[in-house]
This record gives C-alpha cells, sequence and structure tokens, in this order.
C-alpha cells in the first residue's frame, strides 16, 4: 500500500532533505540584526511576517560583555503615530519590558534601559 502512494514521487537525498526541513528554522531568524554596544551584545528576532509595519512578536537576546549572562525578553516594534494619531509610520526602534524595567532599542543604535524615570544603562551601539 505505501508503494502505491510514492509511486511517482521522487525521494530527496538524504541532505538535501534535511536541508529542506531546516528552511522554516532559517526564515524565523531572518531580519535578525544585533547591536553590539560598549557593554552588550543584543541580537533583535522579529517573528512577524515581511512587509508588517508593527510587530507584536519580537524577541530581545542580551548578553553582558562583563559578566556574561544573558537574558531573554518579548516585546514589540516601537513607531511614530502618522498624523492621524494612530497609524503607525516612522520606526523608532523595539520595546521589551521585564519586572519593572524598560529596554529600548532603537534603529540609531541606542541601548536606553529604564525603571521609571530612572536611566540604568545608556549606550550607543552599532548595528551589524
Amino acid at each position: 500500500m505505501n508503494a502505491d502512494r510514492t509511486a511517482g514521487r521522487r525521494r530527496l537525498p538524504p541532505l538535501l532533505a534535511a536541508a529542506a526541513l531546516l528552511l522554516p528554522l532559517a526564515a524565523i531568524g531572518q531580519g535578525a540584526q544585533t547591536l553590539d554596544t560598549a557593554s552588550f551584545t543584543v541580537r533583535i528576532v522579529p517573528h512577524c511576517e515581511e512587509g508588517e509595519v508593527a510587530c507584536n512578536r519580537v524577541e530581545y537576546l542580551g548578553t553582558s560583555k562583563k559578566t556574561g549572562k544573558s537574558l531573554r525578553l518579548a516585546g514589540s516594534t516601537r513607531h511614530a503615530p502618522c498624523a492621524d494619531g494612530v497609524t503607525p509610520c516612522r520606526f523608532l526602534g523595539y520595546v521589551f519590558r521585564n519586572r519593572g524595567v524598560t529596554y529600548f532599542v532603537g534603529e540609531d543604535g541606542q541601548l536606553l534601559v529604564t525603571r521609571g524615570d530612572q536611566v540604568l544603562v545608556k549606550e550607543s551601539g552599532t548595528w551589524r
């Protein structure tokens, strides 16, 4: 019975079949960017469809260059509103929140970490 189902189909070589399985995983990281500052390496991974203006499924993977400790957060994109006050226009960066602390990663390479009005980290870096 299995022979009837597979009749006429060609099997992929094992290496090619494995690569085909990994393609969806590679697409998840598409659009990922890394920000390097003096003290941190921050990898931003959007998990939204290409072409979406606003994305509420963005991942922050930050690593301290001093301690080696890492932090993973979920967040979203941040945009300046258009003239109508509702529609997202100019892209500003990404926002993540964790236990009263806000992490803002700007498109200009700024990493700003705040708790209320207190600035915990403010560094500029380079996107790569």
